[in-house]
């Protein structure tokens, strides 16, 4: 559990809590005036002092007033929901709350449903519009780890605390201004008054309210009605692609001509406005793989990398990041692979939460469409097939695969590194390369490859046994 120090432009930012009173109660015998003065002490260790507004959320019915008027004395909101609804009303006040303070800000969660209930679509939106993350809660389970924080504590921990508890409560009773408001999420009211609070939850029309127009249970995903394919932004439309196919996954269909592969592709980032340079990698058992269509990818310029099955996505993801640390922002990379969700989804989406100042754009290229929304945004994507079937090429591309060739390399050769033009085959397995297919595939036949992919297989095996 990390918690860094305050970069420079959060020190003195807003900071917004929304606070689930059911995950994380106010313990037995704990005063409520402490708990804003403990929070806000937990921040300050780290170096935050901007403003701070805390929102608690809770079935009030349930909660006694001297933990109300306690809270209310610090200037936390209170606010009235079914325990049903309290994770739906959260997020939809965090997204409303998003689009009225710019970053930089931070916010913060305290609850156990974080994980279960908001990380997916939270880490979409952490991607294209990045605040400072807070998390608390009783209980961590991590099940999408997608989402990046700034800094993480364990409730009882952070209400630990030293502070200041009685300068902090006589300036809230001081200054009117600040008084908390309390609100009933079910009938859209709010007042600055327990007694009045309370007067409305005792009400017909508070009763009625929950039971003809009841609050939802379920959080509406923001970034599931984000489109897909967006025109090129400025800073990306002539910058580098890289472009990491698996190509068993996504193979090359039958009877397709396998020197139309890379204009395809290129013709689709066109089609949205990219024409910078391009460089692909085709990963696969390439002991598997016709010659034909090695050389016919070869002579495209498409760089061919043999890497075993059991480790074919670790040496994809291997690649994508030595190319990151070799080619910063502005730039785009594409995954080309049916499991996006399983082996990159998550560990990229993490990285592009890192610093969106320096954020890669993102494409995605698979046979069949994902079952469920991914934690990784992306500007582009396509059904792999539907992507070939684009017809996108020109005349002077189609004449003769020689010209395609040399228009692809002279186009390789002013990348930094020149991974395509020094290295078209390679062996991930044995840290070999080449620039012939015949000296390529004389390397996968030597007992030396042999024995270092049995040693390889032998290691992948013990590892999963002793799990």
């Amino acid at each position: 559990m990390r918690n860094d120090a305050a970069a420079p432009k959060y020190a003195t930012a807003e900071i917004a809590v929304w606070w689930d009173m059911k995950d994380c109660p106010i313990p037995e015998g704990y005063e409520a005036h402490r708990v804003r003065p403990s929070i806000e002490g937990a921040f300050k260790k780290l170096g935050y002092s901007g403003p701070v507004s805390i929102t608690a959320y809770g079935d009030q019915t349930q909660t006694p007033d001297n933990l109300l008027r306690g809270l209310s004395s610090t200037g936390v909101h209170v606010a009235h929901a079914i325990t049903e609804s309290t994770c739906a009303l959260m997020y939809s006040d965090m997204v409303e709350w998003r689009r009225h303070i710019p970053p930089p800000a931070t916010m913060m969660f305290i609850s156990n449903q974080v994980d279960h209930v908001f990380s997916l679509d939270l880490a979409r939106l952490q991607q294209e519009t990045q605040y400072n993350l807070f998390l608390a809660y009783s209980v961590s389970s991590k099940a999408i780890p997608a989402l990046e924080t700034s800094a993480e504590w364990r409730w009882n921990n952070l209400l630990k605390s030293k502070t200041k508890k009685t300068r902090v409560v006589k300036i809230y009773e001081e200054e009117e201004s600040d008084r908390a408001m309390f609100y009933c999420k079910s009938c859209d009211f709010d007042c600055q008054s327990l007694r009045e609070l309370r007067k409305h939850l005792s009400s017909r029309y508070h009763a009625m309210g929950e039971l003809l127009c009841p609050t939802a249970t379920e959080i509406s995903p923001v970034t599931m009605k984000w489109g897909r394919n967006f025109p090129a932004k400025p800073e990306y439309a002539t910058a580098k692609i890289l472009v990491l196919w698996d190509i068993v996954d996504c193979p090359i269909p039958e009877g397709y001509e396998v020197h139309r592969v890379r204009p395809s592709i290129e013709g689709a980032f066109k089609k949205l406005g990219y024409s910078g340079p391009v460089s692909i990698t085709a990963y696969g058992d390439q002991s598997q793989t016709p010659d034909h269509l090695l050389r016919g990818l070869s002579s495209t310029g498409v760089a061919v990398s043999h890497a075993i099955t059991e480790v074919r996505y670790k040496r994809m993801f291997s690649d994508l990041i030595r190319w990151q640390y070799l080619n910063p922002p502005p730039a785009t990379i594409m995954l080309i692979s049916d499991h996006i969700e399983d082996y990159f989804s998550t560990s990229v989406a993490s990285l592009q939460q890192c610093c969106i100042k320096y954020k890669y754009n993102m494409f995605l290229a698979y046979s069949f469409r994902p079952t469920k929304m991914l934690a990784l945004v992306t500007s582009a994507e396509w059904l792999w097939e539907s992507l070939l079937e684009g017809v996108y090429l020109s005349s002077s591309l189609c004449s003769t695969v020689s010209e395609t060739r040399r228009h692809v390399l002279q186009r390789c050769s002013s990348q930094r590194g020149e991974p395509e033009s020094t290295r078209m085959f390679d062996c991930k397995t044995c840290l070999f390369d080449c620039k012939s297919l015949d000296d390529f595939m004389k390397h996968l036949s030597t007992n030396e490859h042999a024995w270092e992919v049995s040693i390889l297989s032998q290691y992948i095996i013990s590892f999963f046994l002793t799990i």
